[in-house]
């Protein structure tokens, strides 16, 4: 939990940088952590240093962090896909990747968690290629920077199998050199060498990465030739980090030199806001002791010994529940054993006793519970009071934050559709679509997030959740299966009901209707009209079929036939 009180000591930097000329560039980034291998012995640190990377980013001025962690491989696909959507219109995009890497013939590879890698050409479909990754930054204007802490000794490529004798699988990563400009990528360790996980909390080359390159003004050459001579001191000059690709002349940055002076509309509890934030969603002991050694007074420390109490109480209600069970089984043991009576009374005693603890424990936890609840919903209530203050005033803000608040509209809707709440455009609009998106959430979240307008207190919220939120919501004729909606097939003598079940034929013959000469085959152009004007004016439902630019987007989510089946469905409402 070191990292964790690094975090929390170094959130210094205000979340004003956004109303700041030197900070209106756009920076987005992408960090993946991977420990959580399926057929591999798990990496510790991944997980924690993905946390720190990410903290350290948000706390230098990145609106925009989009953490992600233990991903498979249609996860990290989709997660580049909206990364790459994110760093249309950036100046800065980063890429961060711990876990697994490896390099089979000349390419280097990220490994997803669920990768199996019995062969070497499995490496193809269950693994993410570094070019694919170049991709998903190459939009950014100014700066293409790409991290990997991916070099560590790989078990997949001791057990993989060659198809092909003369095929190099090699140790660690590939050299590179990126061909766009002002693109670099940075290894934790140079081509052909490995790197160590380490014994702390963070991977050395981690550790060194968070002190040196988000430091204002700092030129990034620079950064990492600093981050090189601490990773080469401390594992006694075993791992050398390496630097691939070039810069002009001028020095650059990833944090402004200017630390703007937080205006009027500056909120001056947000840093310690954010990082009980982390706290509540780390939700640990240590994370809540962390959060106390940092900040000693105040409403958010009220809480956050609250909330150490409720833990607490739910540490006393495991003990005392497990000495109750044993206390009860020693009872039964000996009068089972036919012991003295004056033994079975002790223990019959102890047991008594241990299980009035326990209930006692659980009353506790009970009312330690109630209490935490009850305070982070009040918290909850004067932050969307404070929220409400401030969208009175958004009218007034410079043109760069209302330019911000569109970014972090079109990411809370990105978000949104990838935990399934969101079936609407993604821009920079916050619509009724998108305040019904966040409503669906709230719902099936369990949360009280304020809908009239994103905030990064929800962004946060919701990239915090790892998989679907909402239910899948099928149209007439499909049903749910997983992540996506398949078409129902009934067999032979049955058809599909309205209620969406199959149902045995009605042989009855029946008077065909003649169809109208207006309508088309696949669906009427009136339908399709009624379904554009509603979808303009934020009343479409889908039922009332699809509107123009229907597959553009369904393709994202679906596969071309799912898309081509969902976009020419005939209107059911």
């Amino acid at each position: 939990m070191g990292a964790v009180r690094n975090i929390l000591a170094g959130s210094l930097l205000v979340w004003s940088v956004l109303a700041s000329p030197a900070f209106a560039e756009k920076r987005v980034a992408l960090i993946v952590g991977n420990s959580g291998y399926e057929k591999v012995a798990k990496l510790g640190n991944p997980a924690n240093d993905s946390a720190v990377v990410a903290e350290a980013l948000r706390s230098s001025g990145f609106v925009n962090v989009d953490l992600r962690r233990d991903l498979k491989v249609a996860e990290m696909r989709r997660a580049l896909r909206d990364f790459a959507e994110m760093s249309q219109d950036a100046d800065v995009a980063v890429v961060y990747f711990a876990g697994h890497g490896i390099e089979v013939d000349g390419m280097n590879y990220l490994i997803p968690t669920d990768a199996v890698l019995d062969r070497d050409t499995d490496i193809y479909d269950e693994a993410i290629s570094l070019e694919r990754v170049l991709v998903a930054v190459e939009p950014a204007k100014k700066l293409r920077l790409i991290i990997l802490d991916a070099c560590r000794d790989n078990p997949f490529a001791r057990s993989m199998k060659r198809t092909i004798a003369s095929r190099a699988i090699g140790r660690g990563l590939a050299k590179v050199e990126p061909a766009s400009a002002n693109t670099l990528i940075a290894f934790a360790s140079k081509a052909g060498t490995t790197a160590a996980d380490g014994d702390g909390s963070n991977s050395p080359f981690t550790s060194a990465l968070v002190k040196h390159v988000t430091k204002p003004g700092l030129d990034l050459r620079k950064a990492f030739g600093y981050v090189r001579d601490d990773v080469l001191k401390s594992t006694s000059n075993r791992q050398e980090p390496y630097l691939y690709g070039s810069l002009g002349g001028d020095d650059l940055s990833l944090v402004p030199s200017q630390v703007p002076s937080a205006g009027p509309e500056a909120d001056p509890q947000t840093a310690v806001r954010r990082d009980y934030e982390l706290a509540l969603q780390l939700g640990t002991r240590d994370g809540w002791q962390a959060f106390l050694s940092q900040y000693p007074s105040g409403f958010y420390v009220d809480l956050a010994k609250g909330q150490l109490k409720k833990i607490a109480a739910e540490e006393a209600r495991v003990a005392t529940t497990e000495k109750a069970k044993q206390a009860e089984l020693e009872r039964m043991r000996l009068a089972a054993e036919g012991a003295k009576q004056v033994e079975i009374a002790k223990a019959t005693a102890a047991a008594k006793a241990a299980e009035e603890a326990r209930i006692a424990a659980e009353r506790t936890k009970q009312i330690e519970q109630a209490k935490a609840a009850e305070a982070e919903k009040s918290r909850i209530a004067a932050e969307e009071t404070r929220g409400d203050a401030k969208m009175a005033a958004v009218t007034t803000l410079p043109l760069d934050s209302q330019d911000s608040n569109g970014d972090l509209n079109r990411m809370l809707k990105i978000e949104l559709r990838r935990v399934g709440c969101n079936t609407g455009a993604v821009d920079g609009e916050w619509n009724t679509s998108a305040r019904d998106a966040l409503d669906r959430f709230n719902k099936s979240a369990g949360m009280k997030l304020d809908i009239k307008s994103a905030s990064s207190d929800a962004l946060d919220v919701v990239r915090s959740k790892a998989g679907r939120i909402c239910p899948l919501v099928c149209e007439a004729g499909y049903r749910a299966d997983g992540d996506r909606c398949e078409k129902i097939a009934c067999r032979s003598g049955y058809v599909l009901s309205d209620a969406n079940a199959c149902e045995k034929a009605d042989t009855k013959p029946t008077a065909k209707r003649k169809p109208d000469a207006a309508v088309r085959a696949d669906k009427p152009v009136s339908s399709q009209a009624r379904a554009d004007s509603a979808y303009n004016g934020n009343s479409y439902k889908p039922c009332m079929g699809p509107v123009t630019g229907c597959y553009g987007r369904a393709i994202r989510t679906m596969s071309p036939d799912q898309a081509r089946a969902w976009c020419s469905r005939r209107p059911t409402c």
